[in-house]
């Protein structure tokens, strides 16, 4: 059958591919996808063509087809409905780890069936609760601590909404657009810009993907205090000021990346239980507030183009498949 995909055929440019998709074997599913989501911070560094050639294998998404800088089918927030397969996911609405394509074939074990009562657009957000969910078991919040989330984009937004239920926490989410103080608000997130950011911090998480984020993570922490750095900056470089009271403060700078579950849980959860525990979480309405954007699929070159050169703004941006071959 027929189907459409989105490809970034060199960077900067986006293109629609038709693709053939066979039928689905034993075990296998066809899903004809309802939603994608894009993932603001990865795809832009994938599309303008900005991963590492170190990291080109390790940042390989499940279902990729192409090779960095490009051509490259690349994306992972998809969800749709299963049409056939196993009698116990036919009819089901489920998310997949799988690009922007209409119509795909999967091993069953690759779609996670997706709650009732969740939306199927507010589904295409478990990927960023499921990073969210991992940022927080590497950082180990405890009750009472005083807590900067800083960025007010999809991953920091799911971080401090997933936090703010812990007893005691002080909890600021920092961010240079003062237009995110809206977002952040409806969420019931304390916010704050950069020069205003709270001192002495038991613990920082930076997720603004900015080397200004993460001074300003370094800068604010307290004696011993703990920067979990969540951004991935692609082949930019960030440069750092780790003189001054940087060591006498004893400060820890710990990285945070969703390819493995966190040590703490490693040997306890696999990626299937952080994944299904991810769209448990997003039974919380307070997501739909993440969903700033949606486009139509025809529309998806664009609206990369405009996400990556940031005339594009929001936080979630979704495309819509109806209608797609």
């Amino acid at each position: 059958m027929r189907a459409t995909a989105f490809w970034v055929e060199a960077p900067g440019r986006g293109s629609l591919r038709d693709a053939v998709v066979d039928e689905p074997d034993d075990g296998e599913v066809l899903v004809r996808t309802l939603f994608t989501g894009v993932s603001r911070g990865t795809e832009s560094v994938v599309f303008r063509g900005g991963v590492p050639t170190g990291e080109r294998q390790r940042m390989r998404a499940p279902f990729q087809e192409g090779d960095f800088p490009g051509p490259v089918k690349y994306g992972y927030l998809n969800v749709g409905v299963v049409e056939r397969g196993p009698a116990d996911l036919v009819g089901r609405t489920v998310f997949a780890l799988y690009p922007h394509q209409s119509v795909y074939v999967v091993p069953g074990s690759a779609v996670t069936p997706v709650p009732e009562d969740v939306p199927p657009r507010r589904a295409v957000l478990a990927g960023a609760v499921e990073t969210a969910v991992n940022i927080l078991w590497d950082a180990a919040p405890l009750v009472g601590d005083r807590m900067t989330v800083i960025g007010a984009g999809m991953i920091g937004c799911a971080v401090a909404r997933l936090a703010r239920g812990i007893p005691g926490l002080e909890l600021t989410v920092v961010d240079a657009d003062p237009a995110k103080s809206a977002v952040c608000d409806e969420l019931g997130l304390t916010f704050a810009l950069p020069d205003d950011a709270p001192r002495d911090r038991d613990l920082v998480i930076d997720t603004s993907g900015a080397g200004e984020g993460l001074q300003l993570a370094i800068d604010t922490a307290a004696v011993e205090g703990v920067v979990v750095e969540a951004s991935w900056f692609g082949d930019h470089a960030v440069s750092l000021r780790l003189g001054g009271d940087f060591h006498s403060r004893r400060l820890t700078i710990r990285s945070s990346q969703v390819g493995m579950v966190s040590r703490p849980r490693r040997a306890t959860r696999s990626t299937g239980d952080r994944l299904a525990l991810a769209l448990e979480l997003l039974r919380d309405r307070g997501f739909d507030r993440l969903l700033t954007g949606d486009s139509s699929w025809r529309d998806l070159p664009a609206v990369m183009t405009g996400i990556t050169a940031g005339t594009s703004p929001g936080i979630c941006h979704t495309i819509d498949w109806t209608g797609s071959a």
